[in-house]
């Protein structure tokens, strides 16, 4: 009356595989042994001299890319700070000017080299000193005005300034013009691109 009949059991079938493993929630949580076992992985590779050879590889690739898209303009293997249309339009706005802040480093060199062989006379050096001083007031307001031209450039033609585009504008325009990374990709006087 209470028990089951030993016919009903025979009936039911035995569960199978496929229904003894049901997928997402519904599993079993696996056992600790077998989840650390499928996470193991070696510490140390079993050839080193390998492994630091790909990994020389791998390194030596990508620098290898990114000189290249430095040099021809690819934006997919530049560096991150040098991506982006406002980047790049930025970099062919300062690259189609010329700029008193491309010589600013040569200038203070040459201050450098006069101030230290003519220490003798001091009123040379507030001379030189003055000098150095126009020089770096030349840069600052050449750099202020690219600014603002690229800030009204960059609203034009993109609606907003992003953040850092301006700083970055400027920086290139402190760089010498064949020192630059990435390369020029217009000639003085052309449009930006």
């Amino acid at each position: 009356m209470f028990g089951r009949k030993k016919d009903q059991a025979a009936s039911v079938e035995a569960p199978t595989e496929e229904t003894t493993r049901p997928a997402g929630k519904n599993a079993p949580t696996p056992k600790r042994s077998a989840q650390q076992a499928q996470n193991q992985r070696p510490l140390v590779p079993t050839d080193r001299k390998l492994a630091r050879a790909a990994e020389r590889n791998q390194r030596l690739e990508a620098q290898n890319r990114m000189r290249l898209a430095n040099e021809t303009g690819d934006e997919r293997f530049m560096a991150a700070r040098d991506q982006g249309p406002q980047k790049r339009f930025t970099r062919d706005y300062v690259d189609r000017r010329f700029m008193v802040g491309e010589y600013l480093m040569f200038a203070v060199f040459a201050f450098l080299i006069v101030s230290l062989t003519l220490s003798r006379f001091p009123a040379v050096q507030v001379y030189i000193t003055f000098a150095l001083w126009i020089l770096v007031a030349l840069v600052a307001v050449d750099a202020f005005i690219m600014s603002r031209g690229l800030k009204k450039g960059l609203i034009a033609r993109f609606g907003s300034v992003e953040r850092g585009v301006t700083y970055y504008g400027i920086m290139r325009g402190l760089q010498f013009r064949k020192l630059r990374l990435p390369k020029p990709q217009v000639r003085r006087g052309e449009d930006p691109r």
